[in-house]
């Protein structure tokens, strides 16, 4: 097969054209605008390979879109190009809207055009896979609000999105079934728990405590840090969006979870313990931007305002994708963030490279 991957130069999207580069015969084309969460860097690895190939276009850009299709003949899309920041969604949801809804209608666009022109066979062959988020179904009751059994997103679960950014993602996949009902055009949706991992841009939680911590900055967490968030390893998920292009069927949706529902407030003080055993402050000589030398960097968690239209809990129900599909994650979260912290450990360039000067790890979603 031949792969279009939209965003494949971001955190996700690197990781499934990795994945395919690596451990499939496939080939990839990377579509990518390269906005500041882009970056060629992360693909460094895989860029040599006659099996790969760049294009740097923005999905709004129709044109373009469709001179791509017409160039390299993809027999699927993954769509993962969005504006995907629930902090800056707040602050500026303009760009949401812009990408996120009319760049997905763009992109359906250029590639039912594209679909129409091909023989029968491939016709039936082809594929239009649209990766979105569980922050589309809302929030779900929390510990605190119900005992008992408390219950997951499903497949059928209804769509509540909270944020301008989830708000975007929901209507994107309305769109991507629209054009299954009613054109025929073969889609499959897959709705997704966070992710964590290599080559994350730093303003999302667990790299942000990561690199604040081995700088002895504060590891801000928003109210409580009583927020419940399912954490998948984007590894296990880049195998599981391969597994659903190639395997999944047209019309289905399916949801993808890492079976590991943490508060944040747990996951910053994880973190903080695994660095404790791989980089000890001590032996770093961190010190706290007082000049205080540390002995641990939990003493760096503090508390700060929480956003607006915060979700408090989050739990993906990925029983489908296992009883279809044959996946199931094979990182748990411990496993997952011990071999997420020693790269960022390892890859301090990377680190450095990725922020130009226009993300300096502040905390975004509430104007000063």
């Amino acid at each position: 097969m031949k792969i279009l991957v939209t965003g494949g130069s971001g955190f996700i999207g690197s990781a499934v054209i990795r994945h395919i580069i690596k451990n499939t015969s496939d080939s990839a084309i990377n579509l990518d605008k390269l906005t500041y969460a882009g970056n060629l860097q992360s693909l460094e690895s895989i860029e040599g390979s006659d099996r790969y190939a760049f294009e740097q276009v923005d999905i709004c850009n129709r044109s373009e879109l469709e001179r791509v299709f017409k160039t390299h003949k993809p027999d699927a899309v993954m769509h993962l190009a969005a504006e995907s920041h629930v902090d800056r969604s707040i602050t500026g949801p303009a760009e949401f809207i812009q990408t996120n809804i009319v760049g997905t209608y763009n992109l359906l666009e250029a590639a039912r055009e594209y679909w129409n022109s091909l023989e029968e066979s491939a016709k039936l062959a082809f594929r239009f896979h649209h990766i979105s988020t569980d922050e589309v179904y809302g929030d779900l009751p929390h510990p605190d609000e119900q005992e008992g059994e408390l219950p997951l997103f499903t497949e059928q679960t209804a769509y509540a999105p909270s944020s301008p950014y989830s708000a975007s993602k929901a209507s994107s996949d309305h769109l991507v079934r629209a054009w299954l009902r009613t054109y025929g055009f073969p889609t499959i949706v897959t709705n997704c728990s966070n992710n964590y991992g290599p080559y994350h841009f730093p303003e999302k939680l667990i790299p942000l405590v990561i690199l604040n911590a081995l700088e002895g900055k504060d590891l801000p967490i928003y109210g409580k840090g009583d927020q419940i968030r399912d954490w998948l390893y984007v590894e296990d998920h880049a195998r599981a969006l391969y597994k659903v292009v190639t395997e999944g069927k047209v019309g289905e949706t399916y949801n993808i979870g890492g079976h590991n529902e943490k508060t944040n407030l747990e996951v910053v003080q994880i973190i903080c313990e695994v660095l404790d055993q791989l980089a000890s402050c001590e032996a770093l000589n961190v010190k706290c931007i007082e000049g205080r030398p540390l002995t641990t960097y939990s003493s760096l968690i503090t508390h700060v305002a929480d956003r607006p239209g915060h979700d408090r809990r989050y739990a993906i129900d990925s029983s489908k994708m296992q009883k279809e599909l044959g996946w199931t994650p094979e990182e748990t979260f411990e496993t997952g963030l011990r071999k997420t912290v020693q790269w960022y450990l390892d890859n301090q360039t990377w680190c450095k490279n990725v922020q130009d000067g226009s993300y300096q790890r502040e905390r975004l979603g509430i104007d000063s």
